[in-house]
């Protein structure tokens, strides 16, 4: 068996897994993650049971599957398996055990499950309620409670939980609940941490209110309230001296669009199909990440999670990092090489949308063909000015670039390392049933780039990967 390590990409799991709302921690050596569980093309989210994977902490391209550690039957509001496991976050118990806080898509409870391995598998265990035994979300002037995220210290944890959309002004932000030591009895009630879009008292947080995905960490002294904003494909954070805030806004983590990075383009372009996003940071090594998720199908119902390297300010404070392919690999990837098309970390046309779920854009998909063991990715609905773009790659000796494709289409596939750089190499490409490879010489100095491949033409194609040789 080798031991060479895999280069970590984005996204990070097998291309045919949808795990989304990314919780991350490190467990004896291993990152697990947590997190809802969607379907390739779903109709609705979440709608599998919680699965997870795990990775080395030195070796974050080689991901385990631990298996389904929750059905969502398992809890006695769900034996008919009607409602869906929205997502979950996980905490270690004063006694060691690991407890799964989650909420389901119909009800207004927040629900526990505990195992005595991080990997599972998990048993119910109770609900969060109040000293009198009233249900949390039950009590008169509750608000219906959804993605719970959790932090314990000593003998107490602290949960957080809220959803504020536009419009619904019963919904005032996220709220942040202190339990005892039996993980489920509220000890201290609810006090307001976020606001939300409907809440006429924003703070700091004006133009980036809360809307969902209540995630909690600690960094030193500072805790770190990462949260998903009213525009939905930002993660934002805000941060405090105490776990119950006061919290003060402090910027935007991510964008799983890109805005707000004007570093290859200006900052309002979105250059990837954005919608909602749910992620939390975590320390692996002596890198810190920011786990997220993106969105493919076409629809908001397929995510898959993505992750990036970040930095803090010497006052605490986060940049704001772009989307790569690179992700967990924490460097650039190696150029030389085959590198898949669902890879690619930027994906637009001449008209750029900020969500997804428009007809007729390019996206990713897979099938599973006869004879295949595993789903084949690739992108497809390329269309006439789409571009794919990958970031970045260590290149050096690279005298040839190919590309295979298929579909109807006839035109040009373009090579550059910019946006609006200089075009490299171009491939001229005809209609073709199979995967078909197209090649060109390309003139490309050693060093670090991002790859840029634009279509011109007719019809509609396929893209299956491309290579650097």
């Amino acid at each position: 068996m080798s031991n060479k390590k895999l280069q970590g990409i984005n996204p990070y799991l097998p291309s045919w897994e949808y795990i989304p709302d990314g919780e991350p921690y490190v467990f004896d050596g291993r990152v697990y993650i947590y997190g809802s569980h969607d379907i390739y093309d779903g109709h609705v989210f979440c709608i599998g049971d919680y699965v997870t994977y795990s990775a080395p902490v030195d070796d974050l391209g080689n991901w385990r599957y631990e298996g389904v550690i929750y059905e969502k039957t398992q809890d006695p509001l769900n034996k008919d398996g009607r409602m869906c496991l929205y997502a979950p976050d996980v905490v270690v118990g004063p006694d060691g055990r690991y407890y799964l806080y989650y909420v389901y898509d119909k009800v207004s409870v927040v629900s526990v499950a505990v195992s005595d391995s991080p990997a599972g598998k998990f048993e119910f265990y109770g609900y969060v309620h109040y000293e009198d035994g009233t249900l949390l979300g039950d009590r008169e002037g509750d608000e219906p409670q959804f993605d719970p995220g959790v932090l314990r210290e000593g003998d107490k944890t602290y949960l957080y939980t809220g959803f504020c959309p536009r419009g619904d002004k019963s919904r005032s932000g996220s709220f942040c609940f202190t339990l005892g030591p039996d993980m489920l009895t509220i000890i201290e009630d609810g006090v307001r941490v976020a606001p939300g879009i409907e809440n006429p008292d924003k703070g700091s947080f004006e133009g980036h209110e809360f809307f969902e995905a209540s995630s909690i960490r600690k960094r030193g002294d500072i805790y770190y309230f990462i949260y998903s904003s009213i525009w939905m494909h930002e993660l934002c954070y805000a941060t405090s001296s105490s776990p119950k805030g006061p919290f003060t806004y402090g910027g935007v983590i991510v964008s799983n669009a890109d805005i707000g990075i004007d570093t290859y383009k200006k900052a309002d372009f979105p250059s990837m199909y954005g919608a909602n996003n749910h992620g939390s940071i975590v320390e692996i090594g002596d890198k810190w990440y920011i786990f997220y998720h993106r969105h493919t199908n076409g629809n908001w119902y397929s995510r898959q999670g993505c992750a990036e390297v970040i930095t803090f300010n010497e006052d605490g404070s986060i940049p704001q990092v772009e989307i790569t392919t690179q992700g967990l690999n924490g460097a650039p990837l190696l150029g030389k090489g085959v590198h898949p098309a669902y890879t690619a970390c930027n994906l637009f046309t001449d008209e750029p949308h900020l969500y997804i779920g428009d007809a007729g854009e390019p996206t990713f998909k897979q099938r599973l063909d006869e004879g295949m063991e595993k789903p084949e990715p690739f992108i497809t609905g390329i269309k006439d000015k789409t571009t794919i773009g990958f970031k970045y790659f260590d290149c050096k000796d690279i005298k040839k670039v190919s590309i295979r494709v298929r579909g109807y289409g006839d035109g040009f596939f373009k090579v550059k390392t910019g946006i609006d750089s200089e075009v490299l190499a171009q491939m001229e490409v005809h209609n073709t049933n199979i995967w078909t490879e197209y090649s060109s010489d390309i003139e490309l100095p050693d060093g670090v780039y991002a790859i840029y491949i634009t279509y011109s033409g007719t019809g509609s194609l396929q893209m299956l990967d491309f290579t650097l040789d």
